[in-house]
């Protein structure tokens, strides 16, 4: 429950949200209403009042997680990037190109409201997030701002980052592994604690590959070791647990205790109401959390506040949120769930695992939140990552921080060359006429049929 010393009722909560996210949109409809004297004044390149879409194409680039990259083109040259969600398909975003056509990209919302109906849990919220993404690189560009004023203030001007590290079932290898992340200039810290850390040891996991009360002591070691390397003041998260059901949970939470974790990630595994990393069981979330003081985490593969993570929130559930922007909803979104979640005191930490487009897209809305911790890179181990764009300083990645791009839009272009040499499905962004057609749709009436008339007639008409 909200504490009530705040103040605030809930009626208005939605509406301080709405508020905040609301000047992108203001900013679009000054552009519509006060045409041809601020189309020059605004950007010498584009007359915001007609813009239009024009088209939407795509590419696939191959990695630990591939990368559906899409471009939205507009009938002045003006063209915005974005990016699903890792391991996803371009056809997500694709599937949605009949419903944007020919309409002004400079209603953002307007055109996400459009297409909201089609997005889901999981992977299925990144056509929605990419577009979003795209349209914001769109606007920042015609207006000749970052991306991040679309949507709201500054409150930092770089970004801390924590990166995936390769597991081990040896110890001392892992500590040794996170000791050079740490050379690296990283100041935050995740490990993986997974079942196949300890499968080959006697007595390690139960018939269910779940550890025993033996198998944390051996999670301990690893985390111990890692501790000891990188320090005991330095934040140290944890995830991949494995198939945990509440009591599961519960028993490896308060194990952990001991080694103080800035949060325990997707506990739990196995549930009636829902699994995995997009958990919308918040009652057994709510029992994990009340039952340890090592904070609980989750959240990565939730779309949208109603949709997702309202309940987790309203019914603090949860220590933190856990947001990937690639699949909550974009930019706009996710800032929305956000300030929704600072509003009852739970902060935002943000999962990430795509390349630089999605990376400096998130980077721009990052900016912006009140209560943020971290942001997750899954790519330090990619020499090439950062060379598939220009326009951010390199390396993107500065001293475990990301700097905020001061440049129009999201601040980068595709660098084409480096991209096509790493392009999963052939071809580089190819025409789509394959998507002109609605594939997903809502009521839409037809043309004609045959049929008879009020007054008995065969006609073939509507």
């Amino acid at each position: 429950m909200l504490n009530p010393k705040a103040g605030i009722k809930r009626r208005n909560m939605f509406g301080m949200v709405a508020g905040t996210a609301a000047l992108g949109g203001l900013l679009a409809d000054a552009a519509a209403g006060a045409q041809a004297p601020q189309a020059a004044g605004v950007n010498r390149n584009s007359a915001p009042s007609q813009l239009r879409i024009t088209d939407m194409r795509a590419i696939r680039i191959a990695s630990n997680f591939d990368y559906p990259i899409i471009k939205i083109e507009t009938n002045q040259g003006v063209y915005g990037l974005g990016e699903v969600r890792d391991a996803g398909k371009e056809g997500m975003a694709l599937v949605l190109k009949p419903h944007i056509m020919g309409k002004n990209p400079l209603n953002i919302e307007p055109i996400l409201d459009s297409v909201r109906n089609f997005s889901n849990q999981r992977r299925m919220g990144g056509g929605y997030s990419a577009l979003d993404f795209a349209l914001h690189d769109i606007a920042g560009k015609v207006y000749g701002v970052p991306a991040w004023r679309l949507i709201g203030s500054q409150y930092r001007n770089q970004v801390r980052c924590y990166c995936d590290t390769t597991e081990s079932s040896e110890p001392k290898i892992y500590a040794a592994r996170m000791t050079a992340r740490k050379k690296l200039g990283f100041t935050f810290f995740k490990m993986d604690i997974m079942p196949s850390m300890i499968r080959n040891r006697p007595g390690g996991l139960n018939t269910r590959g779940v550890a025993t009360a033996k198998g944390l002591q051996m999670y301990g070691e690893h985390i111990q070791a890692v501790r000891d390397a990188i320090g005991w003041d330095q934040p140290l998260a944890a995830d991949h647990f494995g198939p945990l059901d509440v009591n599961d949970a519960i028993r490896h939470a308060r194990y952990f205790e001991q080694f103080e974790l800035a949060w325990a990630e997707d506990l739990l595994q196995v549930g009636t109401l829902g699994s995995g990393d997009a958990p919308r069981n918040w009652r057994a979330y709510k029992e994990i959390k009340e039952s340890t003081v090592t904070p609980i985490n989750t959240g990565e593969s939730l779309f949208g506040l109603e949709e997702g993570f309202r309940d987790l929130i309203e019914n603090n559930a949860v220590d933190m949120i856990h947001i990937d922007p690639l699949t909550a909803g974009g930019m706009r979104e996710s800032k929305r769930i956000s300030d929704f979640a600072s509003m009852y005191g739970i902060p935002t930490a943000i999962h990430f695992a795509g390349s630089p487009v999605g990376c400096l897209a998130s980077v721009h809305m990052i900016s912006t939140l009140k209560d943020f911790i971290v942001m997750e890179n899954h790519a330090v181990d990619i020499p090439w990552w950062g060379d598939l764009v220009t326009g951010p300083a390199k390396p993107i990645i500065q001293n475990g921080y990301i700097p905020v791009p001061e440049t129009p839009g999201i601040g980068l272009e595709l660098n084409e060359e480096v991209c096509k040499a790493h392009l999963r499905v052939p071809g580089y962004f190819e025409p789509t006429t394959q998507f002109d057609n609605y594939i997903v749709d809502e009521f839409r009436i037809g043309g004609p049929y045959p049929h008879l008339d009020e007054n008995g007639n065969l006609v073939n008409a509507r």
